[in-house]
């Protein structure tokens, strides 16, 4: 049965508590800027004006862990371990890597963090936790060979801006311009491998629930009970309709179902990065031979319809969807079209291939006990004006973007 194939909106529940999957108007704004040196590219490139070499170029890119700081609050005042904000510490360096990876960045990076807080609910301890925790991703993503440095950062109070805290990166990189990963390589033809968001590979020190930093506005209130709302009103907008601001059925110590981890520890299971694997990605198969590298975080499975010219991104079949997926499914009733535009439903990264690297792609990821597989393939696009789009094939539903 097909869904509905008209062009996707910001529709829905996670449009309703003040959040775009599409983000529309944010590219609608940076579309009439200089859009660099590679146009298509993953990140915005531009000359190298630090040092005016003209055979190289520079990256800069800002993110951050999003709302899922607000989860790590919450678990903070259940426990009183504030431990729990390393974790955070680690989504907002990885949002940003893992978006370097994308345009061939594996070195000469460095990293810029800005904490903004309310020091009425924001101790020092926590701030102690981000601190340290941010040097130890930096020291295990040098471990793994990728080349970043802490460039310091900013910790503001800005109570009458949030109640709360935020938790935000900006990082910068030199590169050699042979050596960027331009999506405008994208074209019909290729094939699509996903790389696994969830489950265990070799560099993680516990399973990953998949979850990403990207939907978490909504994932925290689907999931989580009308307790946290009574409780912790300091952790949402109260202009969000009352039947979608913690309307799950659980708390964070409640085991989800289908897994071996609690609601919470889904929730607030470390972006994993795949900075190891796109390292050898790179030194076996070559610059030449990734066309594009996609991180599927905000649009999800729709992140990738920005990249490429005339392309039909068709998937047809993706890896299982990790149980905290089925799960907010189960308990919201969003539909299959709204979670897969929203969560990346089990692989946050996919490399646009010539179907002959495809075995050599796979077996580099079997090597760091990452799930991996063929996913799809690019066509050319059918739509009269030529603009891409993506078709989703799954469970004998037909979802279409675009």
């Amino acid at each position: 049965m097909a869904s509905d194939s008209k062009p996707s909106s910001d529709s829905g529940r996670y449009a309703a508590r003040g959040v775009s999957a599409t983000k529309g108007e944010v590219h609608a704004a940076v579309n009439r800027l200089d859009p660099g040196l590679f146009p298509k590219a993953f990140c915005k490139v531009v000359a190298d004006h630090l040092t005016g070499d003209p055979s190289r170029c520079v990256v800069t890119h800002s993110d951050g862990s999003g709302t899922k700081a607000l989860l790590a609050y919450l678990r903070w005042k259940e426990t009183g371990d504030a431990r729990v904000f390393r974790g955070i510490a680690q989504d907002s360096v990885i949002m940003n890597v893992d978006d370097l990876l994308c345009v061939g960045v594996t070195k000469g990076v460095i990293l810029s963090s800005t904490i903004n807080r309310n020091a009425r609910n924001i101790p020092g301890e926590v701030l102690s936790h981000l601190i340290e925790g941010t040097e130890e991703v930096l020291e295990m993503l040098r471990s793994h060979g990728f080349g970043i440095r802490s460039g310091g950062g900013e910790t503001a109070d800005v109570g009458d801006l949030t109640p709360t805290l935020t938790v935000d990166s900006t990082a910068t990189a030199i590169l050699t311009r042979s050596e960027v990963i331009d999506a405008a390589r994208v074209v019909p033809g290729l094939a699509i491998v996903g790389f696994a968001s969830g489950g265990f590979c070799s560099y993680e020190k516990e399973e990953n629930s998949g979850i990403g930093s990207n939907g978490l506005t909504s994932a925290r209130h689907e999931l989580l009970s009308r307790h946290y709302a009574e409780k912790h009103p300091e952790t949402f907008d109260p202009r969000t309709p009352a039947d979608l601001a913690y309307c799950g059925p659980h708390r964070m110590g409640d085991p989800l179902p289908g897994s071996a981890q609690t609601v919470g520890q889904a929730l607030l299971s470390p972006t994993r990065t795949y900075a190891p694997l796109v390292i050898r990605l790179l030194q076996t198969l070559g610059h030449e031979a990734v066309k594009g590298l996609v991180h599927c975080s905000g649009g999800g499975q729709t992140k990738c319809r920005r990249f490429g010219t005339g392309v039909h991104f068709i998937k047809d079949a993706l890896l299982e969807e990790p149980p905290i997926f089925r799960e907010i499914a189960r308990v919201s009733g969003t539909d299959p079209k709204e979670m897969h535009q929203v969560y990346n439903m089990g692989h946050r990264l996919e490399a646009y291939l010539e179907p002959k690297s495809v075995d050599g792609a796979l077996r580099l990821a079997k090597e760091l006990g990452l799930e991996a597989k063929l996913v799809g393939r690019t066509e050319p696009t059918t739509k009269p004006d030529g603009s891409n789009h993506v078709t989703v094939i799954k469970g004998g539903q037909t979802l279409a973007y675009g």
